[in-house]
């Protein structure tokens, strides 16, 4: 399965680390690297804006990107929360089977 590296800001550390736990305990994501003293400067209704925030580097499958986009929506305190997917074109293979078996659904094993 292709691997994307998905890129996403949080307001806070404390956001950052909340959510990047429950997309790796949800399986959605491999990794989540939270890179702190991001400075975001955009515009937003209207106005320039300036923020500190804190970086979520997001390394996932193209299988899982839309479950993880509702989740991170579901999540997130932002009204519209920035999430950008790249894919990855190539690297390491055995990280990158890591990744992909990190985010494979668990197998219940049960009959529907």
């Amino acid at each position: 399965m292709p691997v994307l590296t998905c890129l996403n800001t949080c307001p806070d550390n404390a956001t950052a680390q909340h959510i990047a736990r429950a997309l790796v305990e949800a399986r959605l994501a491999a990794c989540v690297n939270l890179v702190p003293g991001v400075t975001s400067i955009y515009r937003w209704q209207g106005q320039v804006q300036s923020d500190a925030e804190v970086l979520l580097v997001i390394k996932t499958t193209a299988d899982r990107l839309e479950a993880l986009t509702e989740r991170l929506r579901a999540l997130h305190p932002y009204d519209t929360p920035a999430l950008v997917a790249l894919p990855v074109a190539g690297g390491l293979t055995d990280y990158l089977r890591w990744v992909d078996d990190e985010t494979a659904p668990i197998e219940t094993g049960e009959a529907d």
